[in-house]
């Protein structure tokens, strides 16, 4: 129970945050923008968060700051900090990469606010592209020709697994009965 009171202690010594100010947002929303690209509606959920925050302890209401919050995603995605196409076409292509189905990808970009028109622009159903990141999702799990175990025995389970991560049967089928192409 020693561990806890030190805890106690240096949140006791935490100064108070600062009072909400547009100038404030600004700089939190740079700030943000710097370590993350992000689309709009997840640069305007954090900044969200910031004023629930700071709100809580302030004892004021949130929803005073919501145009403020509003206006600056606004001026950040009008100077081109925020780009939802750059960022949805970046997202895509980095997933893809990594071995994800495009229904993955799609759910993927919604889940991050991006809207359902840009999606769909964005991720387009290539069977060979499919059939490649199918294979990079086999590779990386060690299903199908890419397993250590018997083959024949995890057939099922590996076909699943893919099923699972969105590609369809087909593709499924393919990647773990291939012979070993591309392994």
């Amino acid at each position: 129970m020693t561990e806890v009171e030190p805890d106690k202690q240096m949140l006791a010594a935490r100064p108070a945050p600062k009072r909400i100010t547009a100038d404030y947002l600004r700089r939190a929303a740079l700030h943000y923008l710097e370590r993350y690209s992000v689309p709009a509606a997840q640069l305007q959920r954090a900044l969200l968060r910031k004023v629930e925050r700071n709100c809580r302890h302030h004892g004021l209401d949130p929803q005073a700051f919501r145009t403020m919050v509003d206006e600056i995603v606004v001026s950040c995605v009008a100077s081109g900090l925020v780009d939802d196409r750059r960022f949805a076409e970046a997202r895509a292509q980095s997933l893809r990469r990594k071995g994800r189905s495009a229904r993955a990808v799609a759910a993927g970009l919604a889940a991050k606010g991006v809207g359902r028109e840009l999606v769909a622009e964005t991720v387009t159903v290539d069977p060979q592209a499919e059939l490649e990141a199918a294979r990079i999702a086999a590779r990386r799990k060690r299903l199908g020709p890419w397993s250590r175990g018997d083959r024949a025995a995890q057939r099922q389970k590996d076909i699943a697994a893919l099923a699972r991560a969105g590609f369809s049967l087909a593709i499924a089928r393919a990647v773990i009965d291939d012979a070993g192409e591309g392994a």
